[in-house]
């Protein structure tokens, strides 16, 4: 189990009221099933919509439960945005 933070932007952060938090989490999938355990309601509506950022690096279409997780990473949680 890897300890990472979870990091909420723009719609998910007004759902999740906080910016971030920790997680203990091996894969995406199981971090995204612990926010939505914490969050139930709007932001488990909003995740729905949402692209991910592992350490960086985009998710895309991978199945949530093969992204690994490293301890002390990070998880953007990103909704669309619009404009440029």
């Amino acid at each position: 189990m890897s300890k990472v933070t979870v990091r909420y932007w723009a719609a998910a952060k007004a759902a999740a009221g906080v910016a971030e938090e920790p997680y203990d989490a091996a894969t995406l999938a199981e971090a995204l099933d612990a926010v939505r355990a914490r969050h139930p309601g709007e932001l488990t509506r909003v995740l729905q919509r949402c692209s991910f950022l592992i350490d960086g690096d985009p998710v895309g279409t991978r199945g949530h439960e093969t992204v690994r997780l490293a301890d002390g990473g990070t998880v953007e949680v990103l909704p669309p945005f619009a404009g440029g």
